[in-house]
């Protein structure tokens, strides 16, 4: 062989080599497996080691994790544990509005009650005990008179009432003897006068027995029966309303009597009275008021929502549960003074009692108890803004995780987070911008969303991670 025969046969070979080495993946696997083959060798093992598929090369690899970054799937039992409700998106006005303190009152002049001694005597019996209800006409105190004016009344006036009958009777005699002409006509006339001179002396002494306390029906009772009134009966007055009209029975559901609550009982039995004196308050806490403490920088939020006749919601917070929301207030005046101390200015918002408890015992004793009490702390929200198109969800529908804010969107069986932006909350109420983001229409959940987005991130092993479940 010639030396350049020789030289392009090596060259050749190099060239063969190196074509050989570069292009090993494509050859020697199958290679090897048919001299594994020959020799009766398993290639299983060595097949999935040296070359492995393009399935095997994205091991470990969870590739739902992209498409359920944004889903969590929540089992029933998780639902009813959350207290899951959903809702529909719908277009709304919301009210922005300001907290402001304040206090439930009593209404002056209407909640509250005085009973006096009408006379002076004696307290003989008390018909109830503090804390009973009572309605009206019904019976609280019997007193023995002891007042010495209204003795010596009462006296003179069934004198005069016995000589008017005298008179009568004088009068009928003389007249039938005067038709038989046996005396003048003149004597007749007189004692006609006189028995004028005495009816009027007796509607004189009956208007002293009232103004001493005596009723139409008691000065009545002594001309019937011409005995003096030796006890006083003191009793419930009857209801009244605006305007010293009497109250329709009924008019509170919750309250058909319209019942007192006997609040305080100032007298023991036994004990000397004066006429005037207090013997017990009664309450009738039916409506109330809730008196708003407010600074000067609210004062064009009350007048605002006051002239557009915005509906005014206190909040009274509750032991070991949510805070109850009361709406559809009114405000009723505001004061036209500022407490010179405070700085405050007050205005009072209506409030419609409900009975809670209203039972008798085997005594025959009966108690109620309101649902509003006066004293009682509340928060008032008074509308100052109105925004109109907007989505309004409750608080609880929105979670929030940094700088991002979510809702869930029900999907099959699984719960979709969409980003929203929120415009406004409170307490309350969260306004969502009606940016595309969700729709009017859509069914979200309205409770548990907080919760839900702690799931999908423990489910993400603690975060939201684009690649979460890989293994590089």
């Amino acid at each position: 062989m010639s030396r350049r025969s020789f030289w392009g046969a090596l060259a050749a070979v190099v060239v063969v080599l190196f074509a050989g080495y570069f292009t090993k993946q494509n050859w020697m696997p199958a290679a090897r497996e048919r001299l594994l083959a020959w020799l009766g060798a398993p290639v299983s093992a060595e097949k999935a080691t040296d070359h492995p598929t393009e399935e095997d090369s994205h091991a470990g690899h969870d590739h739902a994790g992209h498409s359920n970054a944004n889903s969590i799937e929540i089992s029933k039992q998780a639902q009813e544990n959350i207290g899951l409700k959903l809702g529909k998106v719908e277009l709304s006005t919301y009210r922005r509005s300001v907290a402001i303190p304040g206090i439930i009152v009593e209404r002056p002049g209407r909640s509250s009650q005085a009973i006096t001694a009408p006379l002076t005597g004696i307290v003989t019996r008390i018909y109830h005990s503090q804390g009973e209800a009572v309605l009206a006409g019904q019976k609280l105190y019997d007193l023995q008179l002891t007042h010495e004016e209204l003795v010596q009344g009462q006296g003179d006036f069934l004198r005069v009432a016995e000589e008017l009958d005298v008179i009568e009777n004088e009068i009928k005699r003389l007249q039938r003897i005067a038709v038989d002409g046996g005396i003048p006509g003149r004597q007749v006339l007189e004692r006609q006068y006189e028995r004028q001179n005495k009816q009027a002396v007796l509607r004189a002494q009956h208007q002293a027995l009232l103004l001493h306390g005596l009723t139409e029906e008691q000065v009545k009772r002594i001309l019937e029966t011409r005995t003096l009134l030796r006890e006083l009966t003191v009793s419930v007055p009857e209801d009244s309303g605006d305007g010293g009209e009497p109250k329709k029975q009924g008019g509170n559901k919750q309250s058909p009597d319209n019942v007192y609550e006997i609040q305080e009982l100032r007298v023991t039995k036994g004990q000397s009275v004066a006429a005037g004196e207090t013997l017990a308050i009664l309450t009738d806490h039916e409506s109330l008021l809730i008196e708003g403490n407010a600074f000067d920088k609210d004062i064009k939020s009350i007048n605002k929502a006051v002239e557009s006749n915005w509906p005014i919601t206190a909040v009274l917070e509750t032991d070991g549960a949510a805070p109850e929301k009361i709406s559809d207030l009114k405000i009723l005046f505001v004061a036209g003074t500022v407490d010179p101390e405070a700085r405050t200015f007050r205005f009072y918002v209506d409030l419609s009692n409900k009975l809670i408890r209203d039972i008798v015992n085997a005594d025959g004793k009966r108690y109620v108890s309101w649902r509003f009490k006066p004293g009682q702390r509340v928060q008032l929200s008074v509308p100052a803004d109105e925004w109109t198109g907007r989505i309004v969800l409750p608080v609880d529908a929105v979670a929030q995780d940094g700088v991002e804010t979510y809702v869930f969107s029900p999907n099959g069986d699984h719960f979709d987070r969409r980003s929203v932006h929120v415009e406004f909350r409170d307490r309350f109420s969260a306004v969502i911008a009606n940016d595309g983001s969700i729709f009017p229409g859509d069914v979200v959940a309205v409770t548990g969303a907080q919760q839900m987005q702690l799931a999908l991130k423990n489910k993400a092993g603690g975060g939201i991670d684009p690649h979460a479940g890989h293994n590089h």
